[in-house]
């Protein structure tokens, strides 16, 4: 039987626990799981397993067996560019599948040629194909009468945050910003804590 500190030593060198050890915030650590999870599902890895084992059992593959570990990452994401081509995610969201399994073979210590498997993905536009919505479009917006959606609107159209800044966004992320006494606006930091924090008002 092993001793404890055999067993605390195994909990911190394992897949798993460097993966979740190497991300900073709770938001992202889920959204990488479940990508990866995404990419296991694909692989056919452990179907009914619980992440930690997952990780673990690929990492162990992945290792010992160079061509499987490049094959089934390279087929995974030559599905997702299909699906990119196909209109269904954007080429954005192929790149964080690329993060995500990146930060798990880079914590496992797989070694995988990065810049040979993403050579052939689609390039990430580093513009948007939206714009700003007209005054006339927000007021047709915030008719809908739940009080929430006003809410919502309004702090999009003055703060410019997108859709999916509010998976980041916490209270305490919102500052006021006072003058004379009176709360005049709000500093807004947005994806707190994350590569691409910024702030807003």
């Amino acid at each position: 039987m092993k001793n404890q500190k055999e067993a605390d030593k195994e909990v911190l060198t394992d897949a798993y626990s460097l993966f979740v050890y190497a991300i900073r915030t709770q938001i992202t650590r889920d959204y990488y799981l479940r990508r990866l999870r995404t990419f296991f599902d694909f692989i056919k890895i452990l179907p009914n397993a619980k992440i930690e084992r997952r990780c673990n059992h690929f990492a162990a593959l992945a290792i010992k067996d160079h061509d499987w570990r490049f094959s089934k990452i390279i087929g995974f994401l030559q599905f997702q560019k299909e699906r990119v081509q196909r209109e269904e995610i954007t080429a954005a969201t192929l790149y964080n599948f690329v993060k995500a399994l990146k930060l798990f073979c880079e914590m496992s210590d797989v070694p995988v040629s990065w810049k040979k498997i993403t050579r052939g993905l689609p390039k990430v536009r580093s513009f948007a194909n939206d714009r700003a919505p007209t005054i006339e479009e927000i007021r047709k917006m915030t008719e809908y009468p739940d009080r929430r959606m006003k809410s919502i609107v309004f702090t999009m159209a003055s703060s410019g945050i997108r859709l999916g800044a509010w998976d980041y966004l916490r209270w305490n992320d919102i500052e006021p910003i006072t003058k004379d006494g009176r709360i005049v606006a709000a500093k807004v930091t947005v994806y707190a804590g994350e590569e691409d924090e910024y702030f807003s008002q």
